[in-house]
Parts: structure tokens; sequence; C-alpha cells
């Protein structure tokens, strides 16, 4: 009989014959995956499905943001259809359109209707888009709406009017009053429009067809919209002002490098082989004048941001959008018409708690004196003020 304390029994687990085990697994499975590998790359697998009655799933094409839209539009339209058809009124009210990016979609260009609606619409459109062919009467500069709210009025987070449209009637800080969409418009012919140095010398009058065109073509943009909501897109981003604060000098090199391409070294945008406005100023007797929203630097640095340049939007830095906007609103445009004084009482009333160069002094220069636009007899000078 064998003493038991003299028997041993050797472990199968020595380190030596586990590190062997461990490196003939990663070399069975190196084979094993580069077999896979060959297989798929050859196409037999996919033959091998197909031999046996497998059809391999195709990924289905990505939608475009166009189609998504058109679909949106079209439920709407359709549950709309759905509603109207419903006498015991169970039929919910339809949702608004929306991409898939979560923005409003307003209707096509073939969605608008026929006979005199229509018309007023077309009408409407085309005073947003050539503002000083169509108003002539009442512009004095070379801007138009669209310069400002872009894709005729349809692009989000660049004050899109199926947003302004549900808004109206409401209350402005700027004036201190309760404001119709009218009298909204009618201050965009004040301020972005410089009307006084129209030939009318002012805005198109209360209850112009003007308006009316204007305003029909803005309720006809928000078809589907819900009013009084405040919506996704529906103004100017707010940007929030960087650590360095914005500075027009650094703003002239971001300027020259993204902007002047389109609106020109001299900030006096640029013509076609025409001869017509392409892109307009942004300075000057034909810009927009200092009582215009787009005078302030937070709101031209949102504007900036998320849309320009034109066709690259938030490509800037939040930095250059804020010296882009100080380096354009740190020269001189039309004189704000609702100075009547000094310019210093004027800052002290309308621009004391703005983000503007308004009545500062830039390079030597108070700013807000104003300057009008050549004529005839005279070349554009420094108005008084």
């Amino acid at each position: 009989m064998n003493d038991p304390k003299k028997t041993t029994t050797k472990s199968p687990y020595t380190l030596g014959s586990t590190a062997r085990r461990l490196a003939a697994a990663a070399g069975g499975g190196l084979v094993l995956f580069a077999f896979g590998a060959l297989v798929v790359q050859t196409g037999a697998w996919r033959s091998f499905q197909t031999a046996a009655g497998f059809t391999p799933e195709t990924p289905a094409p990505a939608v475009s943001r166009e189609a998504a839209e058109a679909e949106a539009r079209k439920a709407m339209l359709a549950a709309r259809a759905e509603r109207k058809k419903d006498k015991e009124g169970k039929v919910a009210a339809p949702l608004q359109p929306t991409g898939p990016d979560g923005y409003f979609v307003p209707p096509s260009e073939s969605e608008m209707p026929d006979g005199a609606e229509g018309a007023a619409i077309r009408r409407g459109r085309d005073i947003f888009i050539h503002t000083p062919q169509y108003a002539q009467r009442y512009v004095g500069n070379s801007m138009a709406c669209a310069q400002c709210h872009l894709d005729a009025g349809r692009r989000e987070n660049s004050a899109p009017m199926w947003a302004a449209y549900v808004q109206y009637p409401k209350y402005r800080a700027k004036n201190n009053k309760v404001n119709t969409l009218e009298e909204r418009i009618n201050g965009c012919f004040n301020y972005s429009m410089n009307a006084q140095a129209s030939e009318a010398g002012k805005a198109p009058p209360p209850g112009d067809d003007i308006y009316k065109d204007l305003m029909i073509y803005m309720y006809w943009l928000a078809d589907g919209a819900p009013t009084g909501e405040k919506m996704r897109g529906g103004g100017y981003i707010k940007v929030k002002e960087t650590p360095q604060g914005y500075d027009h000098a650094r703003g002239a090199r971001v300027y020259a490098q993204n902007c002047a391409l389109c609106h020109g070294a001299d900030g006096q945008g640029r013509k076609d082989e025409s001869g017509k406005l392409r892109f307009p100023p942004l300075w000057g007797p034909e810009a927009y004048n200092w009582g215009a929203g787009m005078s302030r630097i937070d709101t031209a640095a949102g504007f900036i941001k998320a849309n320009m340049p034109l066709g690259k939007p938030y490509s800037l830095s939040d930095q250059d959008a804020w010296d882009a906007a100080a380096y354009i609103n740190s020269h001189e445009r039309p004189k704000d018409p609702r100075q009547t004084g000094t310019i210093e009482e004027a800052r002290v009333r309308f621009h004391n708690k703005e983000k503007s160069y308004y009545g500062k002094e830039v390079n030597g220069r108070i700013l807000g004196v104003g300057v009008a636009r050549a004529t005839s007899a005279s070349a554009a000078s420094p108005a008084k003020g």
C-alpha cells in the first residue's frame, strides 16, 4: 500500500500550460476571423444566403430633408381634410408640420392658391423679395425684407415670417405699446428700409395695399403654425457673449476673410452683370439705419452665426460672429429717424441699454451722425445731427 504522503498529482493548470492554451485559442480565433472575412469579401456568404432562399436585407435609402418636409405637409393636409368631413367634432386638429430637424415646414410655392387670394399672396411675395422694386416709393435704400429674413421669409433662425405672423398683435418695448402686424411692418420700412430717404419720405400709410399683400403672404407662410406660440427657430439665435467681448478691429479680419467676397471690401454690396443688387450693403447710405434692430451688435451676431457666410451656417465661431457684427456696426449709416435732438440725447433715450456703437467714439469719430443717399444734386455727405 502506497504511502499517501509520498503521492503527488501534477496540476494541468500550470503557468506554462495555460499560456500554451491561450496562444492556441488566439491562433484559432485569428484563423476563423480570416476565413470569415474571406468568405464575405468573395461574395460566397451572399451566394449561400441566396441559394438557401434567404434574401439579404438592403438598407433603406436615406430620406432627404425636402422629402420629409413634403410628407409632413401632406400628412397635415390629409388630417385637415378628415377633420373637415367630421360632423360630430371627434377628429382632433392636425399637428403642425415639422421637418426632421424639428422646425416648422411652411407651404411650398406649388401650394399657392389660384384666384384673387393667390394673386395677393404672389404680390406679397414679390414685395418681400424685391422691396425696392415693388414698394419703390417707400424705400429709401437698397434693402429688401428677404435680406434679413432669408429664403423669402422661410428660413428658420432668420426671423421667418411663419413665426412672426402668429405672434401679433403683441407688446413691443421698442415703442412701448401693443403693435399690430401692420405697425410692425411699418417699423421695418422706417428702420430697415430707411423710408425717410424715399420718394414719399415716409413708410406706406395705414391700410395701404402693400401691408395687405405682405400680411396675406405671411399668413399663407404660417399655414399650420400655432397661434401665440414662440416657435423653434422663429427669431434670431442668441449667441452668448464671449469672455473676450466684441472688438471691431478683430472683426475687420473676420470680415475680410468671410464677408468681403459677397458684400465688398467697402461693405457696399455687390451687383450682378445686369446691375441688379445681389448682395446688400452693410453700412453707408444704402444700408439699414441706426434705428434698425440689425444695428445692435448682439442681434447681428445671432444672424451671422446661424446664417453667414451664405450657405455655410454655423461655420464661424461665436467669437468671430461677435467680432464681425461689431465691425459691420462700427461704420456710419443713415440717421436714426427717432433722433430729434442731439446724438447723446437719442443714445440715452433709445440706445442706452443696447450693445451698439451708436453715440460712441470709434476710430476718432462719434457714430450716429448719419450719412445720406447721394442725389443728382450732391454726393453722399454726412447728415447734420
